[in-house]
């Protein structure tokens, strides 16, 4: 099994009126951010991913998101850059780039390329449509969400992968010379990995191209069927999915004792589930961004506001896990026997964790958790691409 940290780097000071704000996206007046403790968080918070090299994670993640508390991260490549130079081993998951969002797709196959080369091809490049809410954010038309998303995906694997210029006529994108520099070092290109939130359409496109799919704050119950959807998909592509094209978006907090971890952790979690991810509905699902058969299986699923469920409810259904290292273990090997992943985005710090607790957190995860689920490693079915010769 490979760990990775992930980070969302939230702005957890709200206003005293939050409650009765509809939303931590869109519509929560920046005024409600202070500039000078950004300049403090941005800096803890890089540090911090940092700091999973030496504690031995096989990567660190950023992401994509626009306008909210939840996650300020609007130019995950940018975090990325500074990764790049600050760490040597670990593997830089930019998980992803919002290509719906983009009106010059090339720029991110640019930004992308520059990055796997100056990382010596530790890059690895994850791409979404971004949530509803960045519709808003951006004035895009959400019904053209997954057209756009398809068009330039393979406009940047073509530049990845073809030697140019060449010329690219699409339906949203039109570009007469395609000739990126760099090219990416590693070769064909580097990996790709889809975060997803249950769309059938996204795990079948997502295994058709062989690429690693993620799962987003979901109970288990639902993650089971999507990574069965997903292994499904690669069963019609002739292939049998690996373990380690499935990965986990997971919530961690580890404790001296179960008792101590749910006493400190409480906070954190429903800060996560009841601030953070504070959506308006019309926000989050906008007409025609999801299909029909899609919007049918997610309100067959039951799945609703998170800020309806209980710190207990959020526990048992399994969106996050608490505990002692041991609980945690065993929790986690629990997930992995029912649902078959082989990948753990880590999510070690949630809203207001302080620097202090957030290291001891991934101190005491990298130490009592990791080992055990490592020492037995097989060697991985997807091999590493092969870095261009000089």
């Amino acid at each position: 099994m490979k760990f990775y940290m992930f980070h969302l780097m939230p702005y957890p000071h709200l206003s005293e009126d939050f409650e009765e704000r509809e939303s931590a996206w869109v519509t929560y007046p920046n005024s409600n951010y202070d500039p000078t403790v950004g300049t403090y968080l941005y800096n803890r918070y890089l540090d911090e991913l940092e700091y999973a090299e030496p504690l031995g994670f096989d990567g660190i993640c950023v992401n994509e998101h626009h306008q909210n508390a939840y996650g300020t991260m609007p130019s995950p490549n940018l975090m990325a850059a500074t990764l790049c130079r600050n760490t040597e081993r670990v593997d830089i998951a930019i998980v992803g780039n919002g290509l719906p969002l983009r009106d010059h797709p090339l720029r991110v196959a640019e930004e992308v390329a520059m990055l796997d080369v100056i990382s010596g091809g530790r890059i690895i490049s994850g791409f979404v449509r971004g949530i509803g809410d960045e519709y808003f954010s951006m004035s895009l038309n959400p019904t053209h969400s997954r057209e756009r998303f398809n068009e330039a995906h393979d406009l940047i694997v073509k530049a990845w992968t073809t030697p140019g210029p060449f010329r690219w006529s699409g339906k949203h994108y039109r570009h007469n010379y395609v000739n990126v520099w760099p090219r990416p070092l590693q070769q064909p290109h580097p990996h790709v990995w889809i975060p997803a939130f249950g769309s059938t359409e996204t795990m079948t496109w997502a295994a058709a191209h062989h690429y690693t799919y993620l799962s987003v704050f979901a109970p288990s119950k639902l993650l089971k069927k999507w990574f069965d959807g997903f292994r499904a998909g690669a069963n019609e592509a002739g292939y049998e999915a690996s373990k380690d094209q499935i990965g986990i978006l997971l919530p961690i907090f580890v404790g001296e004792s179960d008792r101590s971890a749910h006493a400190e952790g409480r906070e954190h979690v429903l800060w996560l589930y009841h601030k953070g991810l504070k959506h308006k509905f019309e926000h989050l699902f906008p007409p025609g961004y999801m299909t029909e058969e899609s919007w049918g299986r997610f309100l067959r699923s039951g799945l609703g506001s998170y800020t309806a469920l209980s710190y207990e409810e959020l526990i048992s259904q399994g969106y996050a896990v608490v505990g002692s290292a041991e609980s945690v273990r065993e929790r986690l090997e629990e997930l992995a026997d029912e649902l078959g992943f082989g990948l753990v985005n880590a999510l070690l710090h949630m809203g207001a964790m302080s620097h202090e607790v957030t290291k001891q957190n991934m101190e005491i995860f990298a130490a009592e958790v990791m080992p055990y689920f490592q020492a037995d490693d097989e060697p991985s079915s997807l091999e590493k691409p092969q870095t261009a010769a000089p």
